[in-house]
């Protein structure tokens, strides 16, 4: 059986529909949420629903003693990385304490796979571009750091493992660029209260829950002055998780993958491909930059294409802002 966690969560969500396509029925799949910022109708009814949060240890013993969990994917995390600055305990508690809970737990249990939900912040601001999984680890906040210290955490019990001969639990950390848009088929998508995420905030205006939106610098060194990031769709980067638990099931090692697409749309592009769509122009205001907002981020993602066999199918900036603005639009009548 499979345990996500976090799968009430908008990748979560996203990862449980790919693995129903996969092929995967819903009875091999046990959820655990909190509900803390995830939605219950985005799981759907037939899987094994447990409400519950990764640091409770006695929850999670009773959960691996009830259920066979030979695989595990882990989304459950706080995720703004301004907010983890200002509360930067609430993030290292549930990103990492808790992830350490769940981590011991899977062990304890006999757990033979773990897919990780990691992120391109473990890298902070890039000393090289494209951005391989082997550059030096410099986050700049509390919740790169979070996400970080897991990571490590997963390959420390591992080399433990290995030097006790004793039970390995082989592991993915998929390390994100920015998520974004929402399920091609429709109902499914971003529906976290007070996003910061550029495309999402843009739908938001464009529906009238906000009055404008901020750009934050225009004198980056970029073709037209504003930050440059790698913006993925959720639909390709779930379909990646089923992929790196075959890869996992298949070669039984560990590897850190990142997934992007290895190229990145300026904050002017992605309005204008917003503009395209809509017909009218956003409201928008220019700002000072954001403290530690790097120029220019995007992935080497050939590992990913080598290791996973992936490759993008929805590398489209215009079909992505259509398919975030559908959702809001869905959204708001939820």
């Amino acid at each position: 059986m499979i345990l996500v966690t976090g799968a009430a969560g908008y990748i979560g969500s996203h990862v449980l529909r790919s693995l129903e396509k996969s092929g995967i029925p819903s009875s091999e799949i046990v959820v655990l949420d909190n509900l803390y910022s995830g939605h219950l109708w985005a799981i759907p009814e037939t899987v094994n629903f447990i409400k519950g949060s990764t640091g409770d240890s006695a929850l999670l013993e009773q959960l691996f003693s009830d259920h066979k969990i030979e695989s595990i994917f882990h989304f459950a995390a706080h995720i703004e990385v301004e907010e983890s600055v200002f509360l930067p305990g609430k993030y290292y508690q549930n990103n990492f304490v808790n992830s350490s809970v769940l981590i011991d737990a899977a062990y304890k249990a006999g757990v033979d796979n773990f897919v990780f939900s990691s992120t391109a912040a473990v890298v902070g601001n890039p000393e090289e571009l494209p951005i391989k999984e082997t550059a030096p680890e410099k986050p700049e906040s509390p919740y790169g750091r979070s996400k970080l210290m897991t990571e490590w955490y997963l390959k420390d019990k591992l080399q433990a493992a290995q030097m006790s001969d004793s039970h390995k639990m082989n592991f993915v950390a998929l390390r994100y660029f920015n998520v974004c848009g929402a399920h091609i088929p429709g109902g499914l998508g971003q529906a976290t209260p007070k996003a910061t995420h550029l495309i999402k905030v843009a739908c938001e205006v464009a529906t009238g829950i906000r009055s404008e939106m901020n750009i934050y610098g225009t004198d980056y060194p970029t073709p037209d002055g504003t930050c440059v990031r790698d913006y993925i769709h959720v639909d390709d980067l779930a379909r990646a998780h089923v992929m790196a638990l075959k890869f996992l099931e298949k070669n039984k090692t560990s590897e850190t993958i990142n997934l992007g697409y290895g190229h990145g749309h300026s904050v002017l592009e992605v309005i204008n491909a917003m503009n395209n769509i809509l017909g009218r122009k956003l409201p928008t205001k220019f700002a000072p930059r954001r403290a530690g907002d790097a120029a220019c981020i995007y992935a080497d993602n050939s590992k990913a294409k080598k290791l996973l066999n992936w490759s993008p199918e929805h590398d489209d900036i215009e079909l992505i802002c259509k398919t975030a603005l559908d959702w809001e639009e869905e959204l708001k009548t939820r």
